[in-house]
């Protein structure tokens, strides 16, 4: 079962202290059968990433190893995202007051009819009022 990978859930699995049963779960399911991930995606984890250099959490190295540890999963990025961004993903960000980026996810894993592995508590709502499946819930839980 392929799903819809955010950033959260991505940035959790990187960091060692963040990591917890369920999010392994959710990468050995992206191991075994990938995951679809908006445009944005990459330019989310990498500055997320970057950021994280900045504040002294990480060093380039960590940041660099981790982006080619991610670069060998199976994660396609949706090359449509950018066509649904003023129409459907606009309004998914304005019913469910979540921001664009968020609302790229949720877009994503309704257009697809795909489960949402997300660590974001307004995604994760949004998603259950839109009644996307969650495989992994703002709680670090795995949805049955």
């Amino acid at each position: 079962m392929r799903i819809v990978l955010d950033a959260s859930a991505a940035l959790a699995w990187i960091y060692g202290d963040e990591i917890t049963d369920e999010i392994r779960r959710v990468f050995d399911v992206i191991a075994e059968d990938g995951a679809l991930v908006p445009t944005l995606w990459r330019l989310e984890v990498a500055n997320a990433l970057t950021l994280a250099i900045r504040r002294g959490r990480i060093d380039a190295d960590f940041r660099d190893a981790a982006l080619r540890d991610l670069a060998v999963l199976d994660i396609v990025t949706d090359r449509q995202t950018d066509a649904h961004a003023w129409a459907s993903t606009l309004h998914l960000a304005d019913a469910h007051r979540l921001t664009l980026y968020d609302a790229a996810y949720l877009e994503l894993a309704l257009r697809h009819s795909l489960p949402l592995a997300s660590l974001d508590r307004d995604l994760c709502s949004a998603a259950n009022k839109a009644g996307v499946a969650l495989v992994l819930s703002a709680g670090g839980k795995a949805q049955s």
